[in-house]
């Protein structure tokens, strides 16, 4: 799993990555709210760690903020306060969880475990819409203009897409979004089906298309119309 870590003491946020890169995920940090938004509008996490009093932007303004996209990625909040309504606004602000400092270690390992054993949790919405292209999940239904039915892994491909619209996805990270778990399979397999879904967003007159070039970054992009 890729991780934001999302901490201003620099201390803590040595040993929190520290523990967290032991257990083989890879670890992002930031150490201000603005750091924290900057970071997720341009990579794909699977799990943000963010503690709630950071610099320049809090950790509830930055959460908002990345909420505010449409960015669904699980939240888990730090704070130093155990009052109830500190945990409440961080729930209102869009987390998923929380953890009061001083953190145990152990706890929040255990749930970064938990969660990656439920990965698939991030494609659990059924319907994802972004500009006038809509994607049913569970029909494996493409629509715009008109409508095209997708195979497994399209649908899971396109899911991811346009679960981090307007991000640059590596090659390899789509790879173990995508395929993960899947034997007799390798990375080559991502360009080959970005090209299928490129050629299904126009059969539909979609728009949106994706950018990138093989072995390289892919983002999902709004086609913006010529004046």
């Amino acid at each position: 799993m890729r991780i934001l870590l999302a901490e201003d003491e620099l201390q803590l946020s040595n040993v929190y990555k520290a523990a967290i890169s032991h257990q083989g995920y890879e670890v992002d940090t930031a150490y201000n709210g603005q750091e924290a938004v900057d970071l997720a509008a341009k990579n794909a996490y699977d799990v943000m760690i963010m503690d709630i009093m950071m610099p320049i932007k809090t950790g509830l303004e930055a959460l908002r903020e990345i909420r505010a996209t449409g960015d669904q990625t699980h939240v888990i909040m730090l704070t130093a306060m155990a009052e109830i309504d500190d945990r409440v606004n961080g729930l209102d602000a869009g987390a998923d969880d929380y953890l009061t400092k001083p953190i145990s270690l152990k706890e929040l390992l255990a749930r970064l475990r938990s969660l990656e054993r439920r990965v698939e949790v991030a494609f659990t919405q059924n319907l994802l819409e972004h500009g006038k292209v809509k994607l049913n999940v569970s029909e494996q239904e493409l629509s715009a203009n008109n409508s095209i039915r997708l195979a497994g892994k399209e649908t899971k491909l396109m899911s991811f897409f346009m679960l981090n619209k307007g991000k640059q996805l590596s090659t390899a990270d789509i790879y173990k979004h995508v395929w993960a778990g899947d034997e007799d399979s390798d990375e080559r397999l991502v360009y080959i089906y970005v090209s299928y879904l490129r050629q299904k967003l126009q059969a539909i007159q979609a728009d949106l298309t994706i950018e990138g070039e093989e072995d390289g970054d892919f983002t999902l992009v709004q086609i913006q119309k010529e004046d």
